[in-house]
This record gives C-alpha cells, sequence and structure tokens, in this order.
C-alpha cells in the first residue's frame, strides 16, 4: 500500500497535528516502513491454526451475586471519615 499525501493529511485532521512538510514526509516513510513490516505476517502459513479470540483460555472468574437484605449501618459507616445522623458526611457539590 503507497501512502499519499492526501492520507497524511487526514490522519494530521484526525489526530489534530499540524506537521510541516518534512514531518509529513518522515510520516509517510515511517507509516509506509510500519506497513511493510505488517504486511510479512501474510507470508506465515496459518493453515492449521485454529482461529481464536485470545491467546490465553479465558475462564469467567467472577463469584455468583448473592443477594443478602442485611442491613448492618455501624459497620458500614466503620471506615467513614465522617458522619451524621448515621449517614455519610460528604462536602457540598453544589449550592
Amino acid at each position: 500500500m503507497v501512502i499519499t499525501d492526501e492520507t497524511i493529511d487526514y490522519v494530521g485532521i484526525l489526530a489534530k497535528l499540524e506537521l510541516s512538510e518534512e514531518e509529513k514526509e518522515q510520516a509517510k516513510q515511517d507509516m509506509s516502513n510500519m506497513l511493510e513490516y505488517v504486511s510479512k505476517l501474510n507470508e506465515l502459513d496459518t493453515k492449521d491454526v485454529p482461529a481464536m479470540s485470545h491467546a490465553f483460555s479465558v475462564n469467567n472468574v467472577f463469584r455468583e451475586d448473592v443477594v443478602t437484605n442485611t442491613e448492618d449501618r455501624e459497620n458500614l459507616l466503620k471506615n467513614s471519615p465522617e458522619q451524621k445522623d448515621g449517614c455519610y458526611k460528604v462536602p457540598k457539590t453544589f449550592d
């Protein structure tokens, strides 16, 4: 794939960059080198490699949610820096 001036200009707009002509030429060369390097992956024989979505087998390690109706206000407020009338006391966010 050939990187054109229009491509570099478009990427510059998307990235909100103002590039000098010298920087544009360097960016074109860098992008071309990256694409050339990545295109080497097409040379690999992946015929016998199974498709996968992740390199490691991933299993859900979360526990099941258990709903309890316990209300232990004293324990909940134990680590609160400030309390008032059995509730958390927080700074005002607006007047």
